[in-house]
């Protein structure tokens, strides 16, 4: 005790005779004399013995505090503790009770000085894989009994596995990590049970239970954070899928980070033999037998992004991501495994100590180098776990306050903080010298690469003659070369270039080669080049977009990969250079966000400006728009996003910033008007306001580009229908001006472009009526007024922004009109016409193309089918108005009778195959229309099925009814 420093002393006498007046400490020598110390460096340890005291008397008695445990000591313990648990409520206060216990186990033993740092970072990792097995082996027994056991097609049993990453998975954990996990099963399939489940279901299931047995904070803490967004297609992917559909993402959709992900991949529960079977599959798409120009790129890539992470503020107190910190070892040492782990095995480890020396074995780094990055190493992780063990918190910051700065200082050896810090910053300071001498070595810089790379590059950094430039475009898949190197020299010799500064030309050289080489190697070169040229002649004077592509190559990678996909993105990213900070980091890029993360978000940036302040929240909705789109523009044309999911985050998307216009306008002209109130039976009632969406938003099917087909409604009535501000007016003033004014916020073009251009034709009476209508007055025409086509309309309507009571009304009126009676003749009658209409205004006259959305068989036919349908069937059938979306109306209207199961089939298909083509030729910047010789089949299928419901006979419409039934 004597030798603690003096505030450290008093806190450990304290915690002391606290911890006697309840009883003794253990008879054990060794505990009473590393107990100062432990305590002094680790409040976090002191406070849980003196919360529970049997937990060191449990420790001594068992001898666990003084012993080291055999690699499955911990492991099989736990299986036996927690196999006989009832419920899960229990065995979730078992796993917190005993990784509490073995965390003061663990961490005594670290700060005693009795154990290396391996042993400590091994402990901590095998308590994860013991808690992570527990979970998984305890919640698979319900869920068999419930389910019966998952089976693959020939009746074998299906098996969960679990893959850690990261530190988890390099067995190098520390106090206080995430567990970064993937979860797979071998084989797809069934349950065996009465209550049969899909194998996805199942394991699904088994997966949240296990997350929330690990992850849940509940008044006994949590077990480890959980992380699941390492798994394929990250938070928009599944929980969980198959070794086959794991190993064909990464076969076909893997990225360089993921590759960089996957080195210290390793099974962590479950079946370990099906677990091995996928990191066996992976090792080719980790460990490339050949180095080539891709995986260099990949190295500088990721350079550059740890670059501009540690270039940010606040992150010199920090031991992990600051200069010179734990990453950048972690770096240099995987890169090299990157780099030579195809060639070299003894690089295909996990954990980085081995490979270090794997790297001074074979002469990858001179020794010096690699005793310098050891020891810093070792030091840092050192530093991380004293400074974890504090609190039992996750920090990787040095503290501020002098008690915290004396424990560390004192836990790592020193008397004082400064000596400490000495260290720490000589440590530091070889680490970043070696981190950047590694990545300026010829073993990284100067590696060969295709000669025809360089010679490429060489069109803008050599004197070259047209011949010779148009030869070497062409030896590199340009088919029109003499037309690409005039399109170069145009922009080298344009205003834009000329008027350059001597720095902005140094950085324009620097991008440009590096530019042509990545557009070699596309599959449109000369498109791909035309687009690039465009986009530069936008953003060259402006020479922080061009330090931006030529100092990260990543970002110029994912804009080059991005406009060969579409020109549609590269006309968006021109418009909008600021989207070119979206490059920089392809998890974010390529995982568009949800609804509630978009909400979030918005919400957040809103939250930052001022809300009188119109003008900037205008351009803080258009960014959020672009970006996002641009996410997921960027994941459809990569295929990690569905067609069905790409609409219904372009929906998304659109009602989150829907919502928040609506809010902000009425701010604005609430503090303008004051609030509208009216007098309904002598109560003076707040009338509400709603945006009802119909068309492709209401429908959920909104594409890229999209008008958004509105109508505003409000329930102001009764007497004085007045706003109670100052420079008050009539309530039906107030609430045309709101819709006017979020028509304007959505509409009007700015700096950051257009959010969305809004079409308000389908309210009542057109172009004729007031732009936000009363509900009475809306309910009145829908009733009286309303031609059938608008009525075809309502099938897609609905309630998306405004007063919640205004929702329930709606949905009143709309389902009053849907289901209504009609004559049936009268009512295909109607709908033939106004489809046969529209279809001579609109319709495609070149026989040898089909207009997908407007010729027979396309999809205008399919929605005129489904409104007919619903009209014609909701009033016997109310079920069918619980959808707006054409393919689930589809399904309800078959099981109604109005189309048999073929048809519906064929429809579904064939709208969704449409739909399809109508997204990628809007990326494309092409016409819905494809040559007619394309989706014949749909089409025939489509136009057979409007021959017999809208052209037969009164009976025809009844046959999908009986053979349904027969």
């Amino acid at each position: 005790m004597s030798r603690l420093p003096t505030d450290l002393r008093e806190q450990v006498s304290e915690w002391l005779s606290d911890y006697l007046e309840v009883g003794e400490l253990p008879d054990s020598e060794l505990l009473r004399q590393s107990l100062p110390a432990v305590w002094a460096c680790s409040p976090f340890v002191a406070r849980s013995c003196l919360r529970d005291h049997t937990l060191l008397e449990g420790l001594v008695a068992s001898g666990d505090l003084e012993t080291a445990y055999e690699p499955d000591t911990l492991h099989d313990a736990l299986l036996t503790q927690t196999r006989d648990i009832e419920d899960e409520q229990a065995l979730d206060r078992e796993l917190r009770r005993i990784r509490n216990r073995e965390m003061v186990r663990i961490a005594w033993r670290d700060l005693a000085g009795w154990v290396s740092l391996d042993e400590t970072l091994h402990d901590l990792s095998r308590l994860a894989e013991a808690c992570i097995d527990a979970a998984v082996a305890w919640h698979e027994k319900p869920l068999q009994q419930r389910f019966g056991v998952p089976r693959g097609p020939n009746g074998e049993e299906s098996r969960f596995y679990v893959v850690g990453m990261g530190k988890l998975g390099g067995e190098e954990l520390n106090y206080s990590s995430d567990i970064d996990l993937i979860f797979g099963y071998s084989q797809p399939g069934h349950t065996d049970g009465e209550k049969s489940r899909d194998n996805t279901q199942y394991f699904m299931k088994l997966g949240q239970k296990v997350i929330n047995s690990l992850n849940a904070q509940t008044v006994d803490g949590f077990v480890f954070r959980v992380d699941m967004r390492l798994r394929p297609y990250g938070d928009s992917g599944p929980l969980v899928m198959t070794t086959d559909q794991i190993e064909a993402y990464y076969e076909s959709q893997g990225r360089e980070w993921e590759r960089y992900a996957m080195v210290k991949a390793r099974v962590v529960g479950g079946d370990r033999a099906a677990g091995e079977e996928l990191m066996d599959a992976l090792v080719p798409f980790v460990f490339r037998r050949y180095l080539d120009f891709g995986a260099l790129e990949s190295l500088r890539e990721m350079k550059a992004m740890i670059a501009k992470e540690v270039e940010r503020k606040g992150l010199e107190s920090n031991i992990k991501l600051g200069a010179g910190g734990i990453r950048e070892v972690e770096f240099i040492a995987q890169a090299f495994q990157i780099i030579r782990g195809g060639r070299e095995k003894e690089l295909q480890q996990r954990r980085l100590m081995p490979v270090l020396e794997s790297l001074a074995e074979s002469g990858g780094l001179p020794g010096f180098v690699i005793r310098g990055l050891m020891e810093g190493y070792e030091f840092l992780r050192r530093s991380e776990n004293r400074l974890q063990a504090i609190k039992d918190e996750q920090t990787h910051e040095l503290p501020d306050k002098p008690i915290h700065r004396m424990r560390l200082a004192f836990g790592m050896g020193y008397e004082n903080w400064e000596d400490y810090t000495a260290d720490l910053d000589v440590h530091r300071r070889h680490v970043r010298e070696h981190f950047d001498q590694v990545f300026a070595s010829p073993q990284v810089e100067d590696e060969p690469v295709p000669h025809e790379i360089l010679e490429v590059g060489d069109i803008w950094a050599r004197d070259l003659d047209q011949d010779k430039a148009c030869e070497l475009l062409t030896d590199n898949g340009f088919e029109n070369a003499t037309d690409a190197f005039k399109r170069v020299n145009t922009f080298r010799e344009g205003s834009h270039c000329r008027s350059l500064t001597d720095t902005g030309h140094q950085r324009l050289d620097r991008l440009m080669p590096l530019l042509l080489g990545a557009v070699a190697h596309t599959k449109n070169p000369d498109a791909t080049l035309a687009r690039l040229i465009d986009l530069l002649e936008a953003i060259v004077r402006r020479t922080v977009y061009v330090s931006l592509l030529a100092e990260r190559p990543m970002a110029l990678s994912q804009l080059v990969k991005l406009c060969s996909a579409s020109p549609w993105i590269a006309r968006l990213i021109t418009r909008l250079p600021v989207l070119l900070g979206e490059l920089l980091d392809p998890r974010k890029l390529y995982a568009p966000l949800e609804r509630k993360a978009l909400e979030q978000q918005l919400r957040e940036r809103l939250d930052e400006e001022d809300p009188d302040d119109l003008e900037q929240q205008m351009e803080v909705l258009r960014q959020f728009k672009q970006v996002n789109t641009l996410r997921l523009a960027a994941a459809d044309v990569s295929g990690v996003t569905r067609l069905m999911v790409v609409s219904d985050l372009l929906t998304d998307i659109a009602e989150v910033v829907l919502r928040e216009v609506v809010d902000i306008a009425w701010h604005h002209l609430e503090k303008r008007h004051g609030r509208p109130s009216c007098k309904v039976d002598g109560e003076t009632v707040r009338p509400g306001f709603a945006v009802i969406a119909y068309g492709k938003l209401g429908g959920l099917e909104l594409g890229y580009g999209s008008d958004l087909d509105l109508v505003f409604l409000h329930d102001s009535r009764g007497e004085q229908q007045m706003t109670d501000g100052d420079r008050a007016v009539d309530n039906n003033v107030f609430f045309v001006r709101l819709a006017q004014r979020i028509i304007h916020i959505l509409g009007a073009t700015t700096a950051g472009g257009v959010l969305y251009e809004v079409d308000t034709r389908l309210r009542p009476s057109g172009r004729a009526g007031l732009l936000a209508t009363s509900l009475s007055a809306y309910e009145e025409y829908q009733q009286d007024k309303a031609w059938t086509w608008e009525h075809q309309a309502l099938v897609r309507a609905r309630f998306v922004a405004g007063d919640a009571a205004l929702q329930e009304a709606f949905d009143r009126i709309r389902r009053e009109i849907l289901c209504r009676e009609r004559d049936l003749e009268t009512l295909r009658g109607d709908v033939h016409d106004m489809r046969e209409r529209m279809r001579g205004e609109k319709g495609n006259r070149d026989a040898d193309l089909f207009d997908l959305k407007q010729d027979r068989g396309g999809v205008a036919d399919i929605e005129f089918m489904v409104q007919y349908g619903v009209l014609s069937k909701a009033s016997a059938n109310p079920t069918l108005l619980r959808y707006t979306d054409n393919v689930r109306l589809i399904g309800e209207l078959a099981a109604a009778g109005f189309f048999s199961r073929s048809e519906a089939s064929t429809l579904a298909d064939a709208y969704r195959a449409y739909r399809a083509r109508i997204h990628r030729a809007t990326l494309q910047e092409g016409q819905a229309r494809i040559p007619a010789t394309e989706l014949a089949e749909l089409r025939d299928g489509v136009s057979a099925v409007w021959q017999r419901l809208m052209t037969d006979d009164e009976t025809a419409a009844d046959t999908a009814g009986e053979e349904t039934r027969s």
